[in-house]
């Protein structure tokens, strides 16, 4: 009986600290623990940069979800707001067309966008630039851009 009573006193110990370090990473940006813990939350804005002026229309979703189709001005955007899944392996995947052109790409993944050991660190508020050569993240902290391959 007191073993038990131990490991409840334990388990609730642990899930208190792990609230209050979910809770300490809301604050700010960043912080420490992004990248590491499940269920991270993220942002992830979309902007039509064509530097032709032309309506872009973006379609996102992931395995479970779809965020319907938008249509965008130049200039306008539209986000979407989630948290990272419990195996870290969530994925949203956009089109965007304009005229004479359609392409795919991966506008979040945990390895690029959610891992501390990527190259383009972990972005909580994920701000993506879409150009006609290359969608680009961009790091308003950093002032830093990431452009990536459209996928194939």
């Amino acid at each position: 009986m007191a073993s038990s009573t131990s490991n409840h006193s334990i388990l609730i110990v642990l899930l208190s600290f792990l609230v209050v370090l979910k809770t300490s990473s809301s604050f700010g940006n960043l912080s420490s623990t992004d990248g590491l813990l499940p269920f991270a939350p993220k942002h992830v804005v979309v902007i039509n940069k064509l530097t032709t002026q032309a309506k872009l229309i973006a379609h996102c979703r992931n395995k479970e979800k779809d965020l319907g189709v938008k249509e965008l001005l130049p200039g306008a955007s539209f986000d979407f707001r989630f948290r990272v899944n419990l195996r870290k392996t969530t994925r949203y995947t956009c089109t965007f067309e304009w005229p004479g052109n359609k392409v795919a790409f991966d506008i979040f993944r945990v390895d690029r966008d959610d891992t501390p050991k990527s190259e383009f660190g972990v972005c909580r508020e994920c701000l993506w630039y879409i150009y006609e050569p290359a969608p680009c993240r961009v790091d308003r902290h950093a002032g830093i851009s990431y452009c990536f391959d459209w996928n194939p």
